[in-house]
């Protein structure tokens, strides 16, 4: 376990939770699973909230046996060369994810507010910006995730200005779907949520650690819930056939807001949502790095600078709609299948392991 200067509160999870599953994901989620389940899309919103903390409560089965972070308890587990082999793919996951966030977040400024910004600086303003906020270590990074997560907040009342004209019947027959059409859209749901599985390098940075499981919990609750609610307007708000045409249907539900001092909203919210960008990119660079870190022993701050250079390159080759759907395709399959297929299976190994090592005793 870390020195307890570095360690954050375990309510900090919430934060830390919440704000890695809240960002470019939840600006388009809706077109995807409105795709295979329809108007019982909010169904699956709710199913893949509990399939998520199914597999945080399975997460920290491992995490307060080992009491480690995912590199150490894999290299315990298989020895260090295995083990290293296996929390490369940890990093490389952590990267893609942070490429495709900060990729889709510049197509989305490049779309909707400035056609004709140059990626090079804005992708560099970015790399900036979180090489300064990770020098200040963990604690400055979970100080973000509680800024990203309270200072936004005000954004989610906008989107009670399209209620004058949804529908709410349209989720209407529930469950008018086949259960192979629920468990596609489920799974599509979970895509919104990756990232939380940088808890796994954080966890020995929490003080008493197994006391945060409960926030942990009620991080994915609160972000179910926000996600439940933009589904269930969207529905109301859309036809199945007008979603289907809206990449990103949250910041076209913002077309109808209408305030005195601003005509479109949406270059608000869209400027607003770079405190929910930059958390989820500290977080996953910060965990990239603290695993680099581990393996080569080199110092953390070197070591971001390397991952950073190599975020800024592929993000701006990653330039254009089919580059992004396929970083974006990539990153899923992995982060699903390390999430929801290696983590059980290396939590059973690990219990079976130990009992075996109890009984030779």
């Amino acid at each position: 376990m870390q020195q307890k200067e570095v360690q954050v509160s375990p309510f900090l999870v919430f934060f830390l939770i919440h704000a890695i599953q809240v960002g470019v994901g939840i600006l388009g989620f809706q077109r995807i699973v409105i795709r295979s389940a329809g108007n019982d899309g909010w169904i699956a919103v709710i199913a893949a909230g509990i399939v998520v903390s199914i597999v945080i409560f399975i997460m920290y089965m491992l995490l307060n046996r080992h009491k480690k972070d995912i590199l150490q308890i894999q290299q315990e587990l298989f020895g260090k060369f295995i083990g290293s082999i296996f929390g490369l793919v940890w990093i490389i996951n952590w990267i893609l994810l942070t490429v495709t966030v900060l990729s889709s977040f510049i197509e989305i400024v490049e779309v909707w507010v400035f056609p004709t910004i140059n990626i090079y600086i804005i992708a560099f303003i970015f790399i900036i910006l979180i090489y300064y906020c990770l020098t200040g270590g963990f604690r400055v990074v979970a100080g973000i995730c509680v800024l990203g997560t309270i200072i936004p907040l005000y954004l989610y009342l906008t989107f009670l200005f399209p209620l004058e004209h949804t529908h709410l019947r349209n989720i209407l027959p529930i469950w008018n779907h086949h259960l192979k059409e629920m468990t596609i859209a489920t799974k599509d749901m979970s895509l919104s949520y990756l990232g939380f599985s940088t808890l796994l390098m954080y966890y020995p940075f929490i003080k008493h650690a197994h006391k945060s499981q409960k926030w942990a919990h009620f991080g994915n609750i609160f972000t179910c819930f926000i996600y439940l609610f933009l589904m269930i307007i969207t529905i109301g708000y859309f036809s199945e056939k007008q979603v289907s045409h809206h990449i990103w249907a949250t910041l076209s539900l913002w077309k109808i807001v209408e305030l005195p001092f601003v005509e479109r909203f949406e270059y608000i919210g869209i400027t607003s949502w770079v405190l929910m960008i930059l958390p989820n990119i500290c977080v996953l660079v910060w965990s990239a790095s603290q695993g680099i870190g581990r393996m080569v022993k080199i110092k953390q701050k070197k070591v971001v600078i390397v991952i950073l250079t190599t975020v800024y390159v592929l993000t701006v080759f990653m330039k254009g709609r089919e580059r992004i759907d396929y970083l974006n395709e990539l990153s899923a399959k992995l982060g699903l299948f390390l999430l929801f297929g290696y983590i059980p299976v290396l939590t059973v190994y690990s219990y079976l392991r130990n009992k075996i090592k109890e009984k030779k005793k």
